[in-house]
C-alpha cells in the first residue's frame, strides 16, 4: 500500500514529470508500443481487450452484459458476489486487479507520451498508481455494489468526453515533443488528470474497492 493512500480517496495516481523526451522514440510511439499491447491482448483475452483499452483513451468505457464478470481482465463478478453474500473481499482477486490495473496505466503513461521507458510488466516505474485495500465488513457497504455501476454513469459521461479530448491534445503533444523535445506542462498535467479520474471511477463501480462517490475532478 503507498503511504499516500492512507488518508484521502482510496485510489492515488500520478506520474513524474519528463523535463526531456527523445523525439524518435516519441515519433514512433505506437509501433513502438505494439509488443506491449499485443502482451495485454493475450493476458487478458482477445473478447476483453476493448474494456482494456479503455484506459489510454481507445473506445471508452466498452463493457458488455454477456462478459461483465470482467472488465479490461478485472475480476468485477466474483468480489462483487463476495461482498453481496459474505461481505468479503478477497486479498489475492485485489492484488491481481491493482497489478493489472498498474499494468494498464503504465502502457497509457506510454501511449499518452507521459514517459518514455518501456512499460514494465511489474515494476511501478514513474508511474505511480496505489489502491488501499478495504476491510470489506467495515468499509463497504454490502448492497452499493449492485448499482455502483448505475451511479457511475454521470462520470462516464464526462469522462467519454474528456476522452475524446484528450485523443486531440495527445496528437498536439506528439507534435510538441517531436518539434522541442518537451512536453507541454499543462497538457502533461490534463492527461495525468484524465487518467486519474478514469482509475478512480473504475476503483469505485468496477473494482469495488471503495464506497466514497469519485469527485469530478482531474486534481488529485
Amino acid at each position: 500500500m503507498h503511504p499516500s493512500t492512507q488518508h484521502g480517496y482510496s485510489l492515488t495516481f500520478d506520474v513524474d514529470y519528463p523535463h526531456r523526451l527523445s523525439r524518435w522514440k516519441t515519433a514512433f510511439r505506437v509501433v513502438l508500443a505494439a509488443p506491449i499491447l499485443l502482451l495485454v491482448a493475450i493476458l487478458v483475452g482477445g473478447g476483453r481487450f476493448t474494456g482494456a483499452t479503455s484506459s489510454w483513451g481507445v473506445d471508452p468505457w466498452t463493457i458488455t452484459l454477456p462478459d461483465a464478470s470482467y472488465y479490461g481482465g478485472l475480476v468485477v463478478l466474483a468480489p462483487l458476489i463476495m461482498i453481496v453474500v459474505r461481505r468479503k473481499y478477497p486479498r489475492w482477486w485485489f492484488d491481481w486487479n491493482v497489478a493489472l490495473l498498474g499494468l494498464q496505466s503504465r502502457i497509457a503513461a506510454y501511449l499518452y507520451l507521459l514517459r518514455e521507458e518501456y512499460p514494465s510488466t511489474d515494476e511501478q516505474q514513474a508511474v505511480r498508481l496505489a489502491v488501499r485495500y478495504p476491510d470489506a465488513s467495515r468499509d463497504l457497504s454490502r448492497w452499493l455494489p449492485l448499482v455502483k455501476w448505475l451511479l457511475a454513469i454521470p462520470h462516464l459521461i464526462v469522462l467519454s468526453v474528456l476522452s475524446a479530448a484528450s485523443i486531440v491534445t495527445v496528437v498536439l503533444s506528439w507534435f510538441a515533443v517531436v518539434c522541442t523535445g518537451r512536453y507541454p506542462r499543462s497538457l502533461f498535467d490534463f492527461h495525468v488528470g484524465v487518467l486519474r479520474w478514469h482509475y478512480r471511477v473504475i476503483a469505485y463501480a468496477f473494482l469495488l474497492v471503495t464506497d466514497d462517490y469519485p469527485p469530478f475532478r482531474l486534481a488529485a
